[in-house]
């Protein structure tokens, strides 16, 4: 069965909600395609213990602020899911769950998005895929030798699963440092953290409110013509949240250079001495999940596509929101998505005019 509608939007995550918000406030006619069987995107999938970079007042999507929760400065990843549950209801967005998007082709004025459960052909197309469904996983020497466990950070749930175990948790950014803090106290694990490069705190004080804040910042001075800031980056790559924080200043997260290879039952470091391993975690970031849209051809250099604000340069009729600066400032983020998820529907609102 094929159904012609004006948008369609693949993901109902925070960045699909987001662009519903205004596809609805622009009066188009929209579906969104949602691979979960339940709300909350990639939120419900996070492991126990994380929490939000930001007070819930700095994490809201466009048109409702987000409930604080109580006893809670930075709210957790359950809250988040309800809070995203809740915008769903509030506005009546048209999601369809359960709804895998396999493929988008040309087809002739319209774009043709194919899924496992029919086929839609829309006018417009917004891809809100995100990066969480696409962990990257480096070509470490040994790998294919452990035969202990090996998890990506979208594996992880507990530090009750570990109790007992020799761990090494792999990476410095900050899904690294709040899984190895969340080890790092708990009874019974031997944790290593490794890191490519020492460890770079931003300030105690910094949170997702200033993330966001130095994020626009660069996209504005680059959009003006001005030097690179250097954004997010020129701060450092961990927040220190709470319990990083604690964990740090006990003096039990601390970060060892990269070992030399696994090898069977554990790990090899430069100095020659090896160490037994029972499980290794790798947290070693995510690449935008864009398979579905291979059939265009769009892809350029470290697999991303070139970009007019959040249009695919070389096919208008294909906007990308939520996954990271180089489809709008802080993105990725909740509080960041809502702009260029307003730019997004603003300018689908315009070509649908033509």
């Amino acid at each position: 069965m094929t159904t012609l509608v004006d948008v369609v939007v693949i993901g109902g995550g925070q960045a699909g909600l987001a662009a519903g918000y205004h596809l609805r406030r622009n009066k188009l006619d929209f579906v969104i395609l949602d691979a979960q069987d339940e709300p909350g995107g990639a939120w419900q999938h996070t492991w126990d213990s994380l929490h939000l970079f930001s007070p819930a007042a700095f994490s809201s999507l466009p048109g409702r602020l987000m409930p604080t929760q109580r006893g809670q400065e930075y709210p957790d990843a359950a809250h988040v899911v309800q809070y995203l549950s809740d915008y769903e209801q509030r506005y009546s967005l048209p999601i369809h769950r359960g709804t895998r998007v396999q493929a988008v082709h040309r087809d002739g004025p319209r774009l043709r998005v194919e899924t496992d459960s029919g086929t839609w052909r829309a006018r417009a197309v917004v891809s809100a895929t995100g990066t969480w469904w696409r962990p990257f996983l480096p070509a470490a020497p040994g790998r294919d030798l452990f035969t202990g466990r090996q998890l990506r950070t979208t594996n992880y749930r507990s530090l009750a699963d570990f109790t007992g175990q020799r761990v090494i948790v792999v990476g410095g950014g900050n899904s690294g440092a709040q899984i190895a803090a969340d080890l790092a106290v708990a009874d019974g694990v031997e944790l290593t953290w490794v890191t490519q490069r020492p460890p770079r705190y931003l300030a105690d004080d910094i949170d997702g409110r200033a993330l966001f804040d130095a994020a626009t910042a660069r996209r504005r001075a680059l959009d003006a013509g001005h030097a690179d800031t250097g954004g997010v980056a020129s701060l450092g790559d961990i927040v220190a949240v709470p319990p990083v924080r604690a964990a740090r200043d006990a003096g039990l997260l601390k970060a060892e250079p990269m070992f030399t290879r696994l090898t069977t039952h554990g790990a090899l470091w430069a100095d020659g001495t090896a160490s037994a391993v029972d499980a290794v975690i790798w947290c070693t970031g995510f690449r935008p999940a864009l398979s579905h849209l291979a059939p265009l051809g769009l892809r350029k250099a470290r697999g991303h596509i070139a970009m007019d604000g959040t249009r695919a340069a070389d096919e208008p009729r294909l906007h990308l929101l939520g996954y990271g600066d180089w489809t709008g400032p802080a993105s990725a983020t909740l509080i960041g998505v809502g702009r260029p998820a307003r730019d997004t529907a603003a300018g689908i609102a315009q070509l649908l005019d033509h």
